[in-house]
């Protein structure tokens, strides 16, 4: 009975205690404390953006309204705003069309859309004119096609000069006067905090022109450089060393991004190297065709012009299935003496650009037997050769050096653009809820063009940024849960914005 007793008064206490924790547990549970967002020792009151159409907003090949509200350096403005950042200007355009006019003559044609097959251009005429200048400075001062020596050029922007390819239409719209030079017009801004991203277009142009400019690595003078040639590593050192003089000559903040390859982008990557499939009779008839030149390419071997593996590699053979598509391949030993052609087919090492696609397998006038890619062998702007392959990368790698080399003493932050988007390329990268990969359309990162982000590949980039910014200057961005998140953007615009 008293053991009973007792028993039961310590069931009761229990019981007690157990209610009274069970009613105060909405008290006691720990609270997740809001981490406050700060700039540490960076200085963002005025921040200034260097670069080029990567730098602008340019996207679905083209610079307009919508692209431009989501460009990279606009976004990160948005974030540095959190915490002491001031107004960002932009050189706007006037609408979601995009293009360019010159005197009423269109020079750049409008964006891309997705039409349900693939891209598509828009119809509609562009309304943005060139002549019609809207001065800066302003704090964006990306400028497509720029290569890295444009930034210091005075007169780059001189409508005059567009005409005759000597300045851009581009810069053209928004230069202080004409001429004025873009780091002359992104110093006059005074920046507290910049960014540069420049270097891209040093060898883009060269390589999607599928390697018809001149590599000019030993040529000093990039005045007599043409449109798509590589730009000496040497020039591009000086001229990056002078960018970022100007740009830290009044004790500005930074961060500098490098250069990715051409390899890791999709306008290199969507078409495959043997991209035409052949039934066993096409197949037997091709071969036909390119008997003569396989038995010239044994006779060249057999005088001592060509070496045993050479021939091996110019051979063409076609079998049922896919077939590596036929090149023109200026890299190879000149057999014209001879009559032979420098003729060869695509290896994986080659790079079919992305306008190859509605090219390869159309016949050259009406005549069925000259098909593009096959009996035609494709010329040098179509494919960018595993020898121009290997220029790019040992410019592009240069570059990366100087790049590197030149941030760390000015002690200003680093991202890593290169291995970002080599990481995209081999398999992707988290982003929230997404994974960002390389494919074109639906890999998330790049716009319809090929070579320019989406707007979340925008977003992924600035919050690169601002993981590096928080390395170098003690900011939060990351911790304070402040980063831009993916849902919040698209990855290509409808026809009808």
């Amino acid at each position: 009975m008293i053991l009973n007793k007792y028993k039961n008064l310590w069931l009761l206490a229990f019981a007690v205690i157990l209610i009274t924790s069970c009613e105060s547990d909405e008290w006691d549970l720990p609270v997740e404390e809001e981490i406050p967002l700060t700039a540490g020792t960076a200085d963002f009151s005025t921040f200034v953006s260097v670069g080029n159409s990567l730098t602008a907003g340019y996207t679905d090949g083209a610079l307009f309204l919508a692209g431009q509200s989501y460009s990279m350096p606009n976004l990160l403005a948005q974030k540095f705003a959190m915490v002491g950042g001031g107004t960002f200007t932009q050189p706007l355009t006037n609408d979601n069309i995009g293009g360019l006019l010159l005197g009423g003559n269109i020079i750049q044609e409008p964006r891309l859309f997705f039409n349900g097959a693939g891209p598509a251009r828009l119809e509609g005429m562009p309304t943005n004119e060139v002549s019609s200048v809207s001065p800066g400075p302003y704090n964006n001062m990306g400028v497509p096609g720029a290569k890295s020596f444009h930034l210091l050029a005075n007169g780059y922007g001189n409508v005059a000069g567009v005409a005759t390819g000597q300045a851009s239409p581009y810069y053209a719209r928004m230069a202080s006067s004409p001429n004025a030079a873009v780091i002359e017009d992104a110093v006059a801004m005074n920046p507290s905090f910049f960014s540069l991203w420049i270097g891209a277009n040093d060898v883009l142009s060269y390589a999607t022109t599928g390697g018809i400019g001149v590599n000019q690595t030993g040529n000093f003078d990039p005045s007599t450089y043409g449109p798509n040639d590589i730009t000496d590593p040497n020039v591009f050192a000086g001229t990056y060393s002078g960018i970022l003089d100007a740009l830290t000559a009044n004790g500005s903040q930074g961060i500098a991004l490098n250069i990715p390859y051409v390899t890791s982008i999709p306008y290199f990557t969507t078409v495959p190297y043997n991209a035409i499939p052949l039934d066993a009779a096409t197949a037997a008839l091709l071969n036909g065709g390119f008997a003569e030149y396989n038995g010239g390419l044994l006779l060249a071997e057999a005088g001592g012009f060509i070496t045993a593996s050479e021939r091996a590699a110019r051979t063409i053979n076609f079998v049922e299935g896919n077939n590596a598509v036929t090149i023109v391949d200026d890299y190879l030993t000149d057999l014209s003496a001879l009559g032979a052609p420098s003729y060869r087919q695509a290896t994986a090492d080659d790079l079919v650009i992305l306008p190859a696609s509605t090219f390869l397998g159309t016949v050259v006038g009406g005549n069925p037997t000259l098909v593009n890619g096959l009996s035609v062998p494709l010329e040098d702007n179509w494919v960018l050769s595993s020898n121009e392959v290997s220029e790019v990368t040992v410019a592009v790698d240069q570059y990366n050096v100087t790049i590197a080399q030149i941030a760390a003493q000015k002690g200003i932050a680093f991202a890593d653009a290169n291995s970002i988007m080599q990481e995209i390329a081999a398999g992707g990268l988290p982003f929230d809820e997404f994974t960002m990969k390389s494919n074109l359309v639906f890999g998330l990162t790049f716009s319809l063009d090929g070579v320019h982000p989406t707007q979340r590949g925008y977003a992924f980039i600035a919050n690169e940024m601002l993981k590096a910014i928080d390395i170098t200057y003690g900011s939060n961005f990351v911790d304070a849960g402040a980063l831009l998140k993916a849902a919040d953007y698209t990855t290509f615009y409808p026809e009808g914005i």
